[in-house]
Formats: C-alpha cells, structure tokens, sequence
C-alpha cells in the first residue's frame, strides 16, 4: 500500500512540474510575443499606423499577459511611441504616417511637445503624415496640426475652444464629516493646501494658475497657427466662437482640416499618398511591428535614462502601482548602482512629478549628489518637475525643460487631518486622557492640534523650505536670497522658469542626452533606458503586478476621479510633510 502511494505521489509531483514548465513555456511564448520577439520585416512603400486613443503614459506598463487575456486598458507609451516614430524616420520602406485619432488623453501639454517635435522631424526626411478622427479633442488636434492631410468624418467635432483651469475644494464636503485639516507652509504661491482648506483660489493661486494655463494656450495656438497657415487671432475667434459645434463643412473652410471622410474613403486618400492603384493593397505597419525593430543607433558608450515619474513617496501606497509612484529610498538606491556602474558614462534623470514627500525628495537629492561627483547628470523633464520634482532635479549639470513644463513650485507644507469632530460629535466616541508630558498626546484623534503645537509646526516647516532654499541655491549656483525671490511655492512654465534660472534648456528627452553625451566628451554613444523591466516570468508572479493591473484598470474607468480618489485611498499613508504642485492640475 506504501509502495503504491509513493508512486502515486511521484506522478502527481511529476504531473505537477510538467504542468508548472507548460505554464512557464506560454508564459515566455506570449512575453517574446508582446515585448518584440518578432522580427518582421517591412515592406517597402510601407505606411506607419500610429493609434492615438486610450491613455498616454510615460512608459510601457500593461503587462503581456493582462493585454493577452484582455485585462489591461488601451494605452501609448511616450518612449515607445518616440522610439517608433524615429524607427519609422529612419526606414527607407516607411513612406508615411497615418493618425489614427480617437479618444485620447494625456498627463500634459509637454508630453503631447515631444510627440508633435518627432512628427514634424519625421516629415523633414521628406515623408508625409496623414491624419484622420471621428472627432478631435484639442490635444488630440494639436498632435494632428502637423499632418499634411487632416480628415474628420462628415458629422466630426474638432474641440476647440480654449483652455480652462477647475480645480476643486474639498473643505464643505470634508465639514460635512466632520473632518478638516490643519495647515502650516511656507510660500504665499504654495497653493496644494487650498484644496482640503479653501472654498476657491487665492489671489497668489490665480495669478499663477492664470498665467500657465494662457502660456500653455498661445503655446498651442502658436504651433497650430504655423502648421495651418491660420493666424492666432483667428484660432482665438474660433474658439471664443466655439466651433466645436459648428458644421464640419465649415471646418475645411476654415482651415482646420483639409476634407471631410468616411472611415472608409480613407484608404483611397491614404493610396494616393502611397501613389499607387485603388486596386492595390495598403502595406501598413503596426506599433509593434515598428517596435520590434532593431533601435537606430546602438554604438558607442553608454548613455543612462532613468524615468520617474508619479508622486514621490516614502513607500509604495497599498494597491498603487510602483511603476507609477517614485519610492524616495528605491530611486535613491537605483542612482548610486548607475553611480557605481563603469559601463554608464552619463545619466538623464527624466522627471514627471508634481512631489510628494519632502523627506524622499532629500534622499534623492543626496544620491544625485553623489552621482554628479562621478558622471555628468542631466535632467529632463515631462509634464511636471514641481516641488519635489524640482527638488530631486536641481542639483544636475543641466536641466532640460519643455516649454508648457510645470515646474518650480519651491515650497513646502504640512498638512494634518483632524477627525477629533467626526470621532467625537458624529459618532460619539469618548476619550479620556492620562498623559506624561504635555505634548504626549499629539496627533491623536481626540483632540486638534493646539497652538504652541502650531507654531512648533510652522519652525519645522520654515526649516524645511530654508534646506530646500539651500539645496536650489547649490544647485543653480544662485543666492540663497535669488532663489527666494522665484520660490514661494510658484509654479513656472519650462519657457519662464528658464529666464528665472531654474532651467537651461527648451527640448525634449533626445537633447537632454545629446547634452549628457556633450558634457561626458563622448564621441559615439547610445542610450539605454532604466529601471529595467523586470523578465516576464517573475513579473507575472509577482503580487505588484496585480496591483499595476489594479491601478490601470482604476485610472482607466475614473479619469478625472483617478487623483482625488488615490489621494482619499492613501491619505494616512502620506508624509506629512509634502514638497508638492497642487494635488490635482485641472486643465480642460
């Protein structure tokens, strides 16, 4: 009988390895399949397909499998969709791109900056771009301007109407709860508290808000003007017209687009452009295709791109992804190895952050120390590098910023709930207290805090915002004083907060490694992107990944909520004491 369940158990366990190596084996057939195994070619007179709809992110984050069994949402990577274009420039077979326009959405007018800079360094190699939407939101038109056929369908929409900033208030709906926040900061322009403390903006918030939203406004109109041939008094008649509503016809006659289309006329306009017959098939190429391609250029030394981007915390929030949260001590860590590594001769640091944790943004600045006394560090920042964004990017050799870049925002708060009403008065809680010292009992829930505690808060934070003074001014080698006068928590856009000094360079990521390379002497070089991805096999079995799938699925069905919601989620997970761009940036 022993003898007979010893063998039984060794078929199982036998079964058992078979069917865990099966699973590993699919696993690795669909990560090879989704992460550019393939090596297929591409025809010659061949036309890029580029599908602007869903969410841009700045890196890649759907996992192979969730995309293969249906789970993740429809995203475009920034480095993806960069490195493609440029594969797609420099590919003799690749005669065009089409835009395949939907609904779109992106993190910031400076991400959308890069994209439309390799558009229109795609059609300087004498290629064209032709662009076609059922309808187009403003950002989504921005990107199409460039194209040298814009087709919308006979009832289309092209949303444009201006530009509005709405930021909420939370303080009546949290009293309603009994729930509201102390605050202590330090900069009359530090305005992310105003959310949780305020009924509406304040006159230092609405000069700035006034002033990014219009700078970013004629930046577009600007562009768009250019690309179309149409003044920027006429953008602006059109959109104080809001022609969002108005007859397509009246569209081409105003120069917005060039033809109305059916969905299916478009590949007759797309053959003309490929100059050849009606009868003949469109040899197209997919984002994956394009990204299996070899990488144009991977010769000479290495130079390092390291991506952070997200709120900077302390730890990981409890069901957040990390892929999209900068973990103060992880960064820092991840910075010292590219310190330590030979084979990295320079570093960009691309930054999208509006902050997080002050206490993460010096442990960062720290390891940025470190590393800029060994290889020339480069910053490039995306649609935010604010507070502590500026903070962990202001010690580099050079900071490159876009033009419609949030960044400055030099200040710092503190900010403590207090639920002593809604434990107290609403659910009628009871406290008693036996307490050793006089503060002892600080920060409980049965009590706000007091005013010695206050004004004990107000000498820590103006400490804080002093070492963030410092850390600018060493820097920027700028006066402490010189610093001040462009801090208080102001947020610039990249084209001012270069006159400011806080920035040296308008670009993209491309010219922020061509300076790395400059300043590091190196005469051939390519660059290599970090973190690395972890292998698929131990991704898939790892718990995170389920969060990132979470988190997706989240910011894909709550859109605007995404962020006020996150933030509820983690409230007591937070540092207190935040170096950050309001918490929620509202531009429609």
């Amino acid at each position: 009988m022993s003898f007979i369940k010893q063998v039984l158990a060794t078929v199982v366990g036998i079964m058992a390895f078979f069917a865990i190596m099966t699973i590993f084996f699919i696993v690795s057939l669909v990560g090879m399949a989704f992460s550019g195994g393939s090596t297929e070619s591409i025809k010659d007179n061949s036309v890029f397909v580029v599908s602007l709809k869903g969410q841009l992110t700045e890196r890649s984050e759907v996992d192979p499998l969730s995309a293969f069994l249906g789970e993740g949402t429809e995203s475009v990577a920034l480095d993806e969709l960069v490195s493609n274009i440029k594969k797609a420039k420099e590919n003799d077979d690749v005669k065009g791109i089409f835009l395949d326009c939907g609904v779109f959405s992106s993190d910031s007018y400076a991400s959308l900056e890069e994209i439309r800079r390799q558009l229109l360094d795609f059609k300087k190699q004498g290629k064209w771009i032709v662009a076609y939407g059922d309808e187009y939101a403003t950002g989504t038109y921005y990107l199409a301007s460039v194209a040298d056929k814009i087709l919308v369908h006979p009832h289309g929409i092209v949303d444009w109407h201006g530009m509005a900033s709405n930021p909420m208030f939370l303080k009546d709906a949290l009293a309603k709860f009994g729930v509201k926040y102390t605050v202590t900061k330090v900069g009359k322009y530090k305005s992310a508290p105003e959310m949780m403390t305020a009924d509406g903006m304040s006159d230092y918030n609405r000069e700035q808000v006034t002033a990014y939203v219009q700078g970013i406004w004629n930046n577009i109109v600007a562009d768009v003007a250019k690309s179309r041939g149409v003044s920027a008094d006429k953008l602006n008649q059109y959109a104080d017209s809001l022609i969002t509503f108005d007859d397509p016809q009246n569209y081409v006659k105003y120069k917005m687009v060039d033809q109305l289309a059916q969905k299916q006329e478009v590949k007759s306009i797309v053959k003309k452009m490929l100059k050849i017959d009606e009868d003949d098939d469109i040899n197209t190429v997919s984002m994956a295709t394009m990204k299996a391609q070899d990488e144009v250029d991977k010769g000479g030394d290495e130079v390092a791109v390291y991506y952070a981007y997200g709120d900077i915390v302390d730890e990981v929030a409890s069901g957040l992804s990390a892929e999209t949260q900068i973990v103060g001590d992880d960064v820092a860590d991840d910075l010292l190895e590219l310190a330590d590594d030979d084979d990295v001769k320079a570093v960009v640091l691309r930054v999208n952050s509006g902050g997080g944790s002050a206490f993460a943004s010096e442990k960062m600045w720290q390891a940025m120390k470190t590393l800029k006394a060994k290889k020339p560090v480069v910053v490039s920042m995306g649609g935010m590098a604010a507070s502590g964004g500026y903070y962990m990017s202001c010690l580099a050799n050079w900071i490159v910023a876009e033009k419609t870049t949030l960044t400055g925002s030099i200040g710092i708060f503190g900010m403590f709930p207090d639920f002593s009403n809604l434990i107290t008065e609403k659910l009628g809680v009871k406290y008693d207290l036996v307490k050793t010292n006089e503060h002892a009992d600080f920060g409980t829930m049965s009590r706000s805090i007091n005013n010695d505690e206050m004004a004990i808060l107000d000498k820590y934070i103006t400490r804080g915002y002093d070492l963030f003074l410092s850390r600018v001014s060493e820097g920027r080698k700028m006066k402490k004083d010189a610093v001040d006068e462009v801090a208080q928590g102001r947020v610039w856009l990249g084209q001012d907060a270069i006159k400011q000094k806080l920035v040296d360079q308008i670009g993209g990521i491309d010219d922020a490694v061509k300076k790395a390379a400059e300043l590091a002497k190196l005469k051939e070089y390519h660059h290599a992107n970090y973190p690395v991805k972890e292998e698929f096999s131990m991704k898939m079995l790892a718990d995170k990944q389920k969060k990132g799938i979470l988190d997706e699925q989240l910011r894909a069905t709550l859109g605007d909520f995404y962020v006020p919601f996150t933030l509820v989620k983690t409230i007591n997970e937070q540092n207190r004491i935040q170096a950050r761009i309001p918490y929620i940036i509202n531009i429609k």
